[in-house]
């Protein structure tokens, strides 16, 4: 049965190649990929996106505009009419012997999508017109599979989805690298005692775009008890790694009346009810990234879903890497931030799977993390999977009033400037946790992809906003 039954005049290739019996006339519309053409009949393959797999169309040679449709060529858009049979060839269950083929959109021999395989650096220089490969298809299909697995996760557990912020006058990191949201006039601010007067601008106050919606978060955790948020995040960070992104996905959902090791819990079963939803539900392209992008991935994602998650505090890990005998090229000591070198180590060679390493040193940690009794140390989490190290970070929050207006002070941050983040200590004030997973992050994790470019459609990188 047909599922879209508001398109009432065509089939979607993903639907059709699967029925059981075929129907007496079809129509598919989509792309050209391949084009095969011999003395009496020629052979297109088409696509229209909503799955890995082509539908062969035959076109026989006493087909009314035969010689036209033979100077078809990649990336042209058609339409075609005719009748579902079984195919003799290879890999493939049916096959349309066309009736009709109408040409939607010609193409040129310019077509920059050729047949030959290009790589992913020239792909990104055309990231408009690379979804209609194989391995972009593939991956903005499993994107879209995932984002539906963040929601039917939470949703199903009863947390409430909250839209927190885009713009916000808050730096939750502390960081400072924001973004800039302004009405002012660039070359002529206004200015006040030497300084630009942020209080004649449109919101009032200084303003940027978030780079995490966990302060918000915060607020209704402590009113609904269990809420996730899932949007746009933003951090104008000067790096070119393969791992960053200006603008990048993130997944944080925060809970109330819980601890370090509830917050966990609840990261691992996320962690691994997304991997399973991978494998269950876009098998037809994790195939595809375990034969041509990174070959053993199945395995390494089925090894996740039946592994142990092993747990350490940062005071182990330290002393792991330190006894290792490892040439690492951040040097390893008390007190430093874990680096992906550090991180990869201690899972693949030290636990041989996940790991929570937790109760990091409160001076590499941000403001709002719980301090523990040894007056150190923070109720800080960091999940580290093979291959790609963190994954997820998280903590408990600090819920005490007295210890987190002294934190903020030691750290530069005016407590009046966070007022209303406060109140939620001084009103009613409880235990809770949250995470944060860096969508993009997990997406190179469950595809293979080894560029963060690569699993985003329009990728904001410096230098790079075009498309």
């Amino acid at each position: 049965m047909k599922k879209n039954s508001w398109r009432t005049d065509c089939w979607r290739i993903v639907d059709l190649l699967r029925v059981a019996e075929p129907p007496e006339n079809v129509r598919v519309q989509g792309w050209i990929r391949t084009v095969r053409c011999s003395k009496e009949v020629m052979f297109l393959a088409v696509n229209d996106g909503s799955c890995q797999a082509s539908l062969q169309v035959v076109v026989a040679v006493d087909m009314p505009g035969f010689d036209a449709l033979s100077q078809l060529g990649t990336g042209a858009c058609v339409a075609v009419n005719g009748r579902l049979v079984a195919s003799p060839g290879k890999g493939q269950d049916w096959e349309v012997q066309a009736d009709g083929v109408s040409v939607i959109g010609a193409t040129g021999d310019d077509y920059p999508l050729q047949k030959k395989r290009h790589s992913f650096e020239f792909l990104r220089s055309i990231a408009h017109l690379r979804p209609r490969t194989n391995a972009y298809g593939a991956v903005f299909r499993v994107r879209s599979q995932m984002a539906h697995a963040v929601h039917t996760f939470f949703q199903e557990r009863g947390f409430i989805n909250i839209h927190t912020p885009i713009i916000t006058a808050n730096d939750c990191e502390g960081a400072g690298e924001m973004f800039r949201v302004t009405t002012l006039d660039p070359e002529n601010p206004p200015m006040a005692d030497g300084r630009i007067a942020w209080h004649e601008d449109f919101f009032g106050a200084k303003t940027g775009l978030t780079v995490s919606g966990q302060l918000q978060g915060e607020l209704f955790a402590t009113a609904f008890s269990d809420i996730y948020t899932f949007g746009p995040t933003f951090r104008a960070e000067n790096s070119n790694t393969s791992r960053h992104a200006a603008e990048f996905w993130m997944v944080e959902p925060e809970i109330a009346f819980a601890d370090l090791a509830m917050n966990c819990r609840l990261a691992e079963e996320f962690l691994r009810y997304m991997v399973v939803y991978a494998l269950e539900h876009c098998s037809e392209d994790l195939d595809f990234f375990n034969r041509f992008v990174a070959p053993g991935l199945i395995e390494k994602l089925e090894a996740v879903v039946g592994a142990s998650f092993s747990t350490m505090t940062y005071t182990e890990a330290v002393d792991q890497l330190l006894k290792s005998g490892q040439n690492f090229s951040f040097p390893v000591e008390w007190g430093c931030d874990l680096q992906s070198e550090h991180e990869r180590y201690l899972t693949e060679s030290v636990v041989g799977g996940p790991l929570f390493v937790t109760d990091y040193p409160e001076g590499i940690k941000a403001f709002y993390m719980r301090r523990n009794d040894d007056g150190r140390t923070v109720a800080a989490m960091d999940l580290l999977v093979p291959k790609v190290g963190e994954i997820i970070g998280g903590s408990q929050r600090e819920e005490r009033m007295d210890v987190l207006v002294a934190k903020m002070k030691s750290v530069g941050i005016d407590p009046q400037s966070l007022d209303w983040y406060l109140d939620i200590r001084r009103w009613g004030s409880c235990p809770h946790a949250g995470f944060g997973l860096g969508f993009e992050r997990f997406l190179m994790y469950v595809t293979g992809m080894e560029n963060i470019r690569d699993v985003i459609p329009f990728p904001r990188t410096p230098g790079n906003a075009r498309f």
